[in-house]
């Protein structure tokens, strides 16, 4: 429980309400309203909830102005280079680090839950070939609770568990899945034997003709994606869950909620619409061109892939995810590849340019996500799944931590109400 530390003090009307001030472990301190609607009978209006804490957590922390991330308390860039992200799964899920020994059962846990149950197929090929994998996503992973009823249950503390290694386990296996049915190719079974994100990568790309073997160095930067994008404190999607999780849903649906967030270009699809912009701007000689539509306040065009709504300053996670685009392109190669040929030099622009600079319109982790991921051959229709695998554990995360939450209610958010007032029915022949 927060720390009430003092109170704020608010008059209406000439009566003076006393409003208890809460100061967290890291963060601004918060005023504590939950009583003002009862002693005072008003409400607060804040649209988009920017201004309101909705919940106490202990899982993620972000300082936008420093430009900060930390799960747990440990900073992101520490574990993206010396963690992976099982590793990092089992750090949100349970408060700290795991032992060898734990780490060891927590990774063979997760990696005998990875195949579906086989009717689950049947499911998929209900869907229309061209279908959107997210879409795919969205009706599958709902529909898990009609496969597993022995994790539905949120009052057993067992089947949560065994629902959260459910989920993060089988995740990557469904957006394989409906990736290989939105190109036609036959479904690819998990292997015991690979790692987390070696496995994912087979799925997505191996084919029965022939074997397939995953470069080190892709699978490498496919975990640091997953990684990086584990969880994000209360965003969107966060939100979203945690509001269908307070009516008591089970976490299937829970999490099916959070992956129709996600799905809004507003939110999970700005990797994507990186890409379209690289794509628009065309070839490399036409980036001046951009830059100058950028900086122009008449001009509807936003460079994507730069800035942050939250960070003020550098994201973090896009130092290291740059490291790993990288990498990847040392090893792939640039050359034949046009699009990622203008990705580079934009950036090397934006970053030198005084106009960006100042306005700290730096690179952020869906520029360099989007890069990577077009560069191992991933359509842009699958950038949304992949944020989907990789964030499905911070979901899960909070999912746990709000029902273990004393003070948890269902959500009920209230509305400035700006609609006709009382007025009486009229008579269908008298209108």
């Amino acid at each position: 429980m927060a720390q009430t530390t003092r109170t704020a003090s608010l008059t209406i009307d000439g009566k003076t309400y006393e409003l208890p001030i809460h100061s967290p472990t890291a963060g601004p301190d918060v005023i504590d309203i939950t009583k003002l609607y009862a002693q005072a009978g008003v409400f607060t209006h804040d649209p988009g909830f920017t201004s309101t804490s909705a919940c106490e957590s202990a899982i993620t922390f972000i300082d936008g102005d420093k430009g900060e991330l930390m799960h747990r308390g440990y900073p992101i860039d520490q574990l993206a280079e010396k963690s992976h992200y099982l590793e990092v799964c089992y750090l949100l899920l349970y408060g700290e680090l795991p032992s060898a020994a734990a780490l060891e059962h927590f990774e063979t846990t997760i990696t005998r839950h990875t195949m579906i149950h086989e009717q689950m197929h049947n499911f998929f090929r209900g869907f229309r070939r061209d279908a959107h994998p997210m879409a795919t996503m969205v009706g599958v992973v709902g529909a898990m609770s009609a496969f597993y009823h022995d994790s539905t249950d949120i009052n057993d503390a067992h089947q949560r568990e065994i629902a959260s290694h459910r989920l993060i386990a089988k995740m990557p296996t469904i957006a394989a899945m409906a990736y290989k049915y939105s190109i036609g190719q036959p479904f690819v079974y998990p292997r015991n034997d690979l790692d987390y994100a070696s496995n994912f990568l087979r799925m997505c790309f191996a084919v029965p003709a022939e074997d397939y073997v995953v470069d080190p160095v892709l699978a490498r930067a496919m975990d640091r994606i997953f990684t990086l994008h584990a969880d994000h404190e209360q965003n969107a999607s966060t939100s979203t869950v945690r509001l269908a999780s307070s009516s008591g849903a089970n976490p299937f649906a829970c999490i099916a909620a959070g992956i129709a967030c996600l799905w809004g270009p507003a939110h999970g699809g700005a990797n994507q619409a990186c890409l379209e912009m690289l794509k628009e701007i065309g070839s490399v000689d036409r980036i001046p061109e951009f830059i100058a539509r950028a900086k122009d306040k008449n001009d509807p065009f936003r460079l994507m892939g730069f800035g942050h709504r939250v960070y003020k300053n550098f994201d973090p996670r896009a130092t290291v995810m740059k490291t790993s685009a990288d990498e990847v392109l040392d090893l792939l190669g640039v050359e034949n590849n046009p699009l990622l040929q203008i990705a580079k030099e934009l950036e090397r622009i934006a970053v030198q340019d005084p106009y960006f600079i100042e306005k700290k319109l730096f690179p952020n982790v869906d520029f360099y996500s989007g890069i990577i991921l077009e560069a191992m051959g991933f359509p842009t229709a699958m950038f949304t799944p992949i944020f989907a695998v990789s964030r499905t554990v911070g979901w899960i995360s909070q999912w746990k931590e709000q029902l273990a939450d004393p003070a948890m209610k269902i959500g009920r958010p209230r509305q400035l109400y700006m609609g006709p007032t009382a007025r009486d029915y009229i008579d269908i022949e008298n209108r």
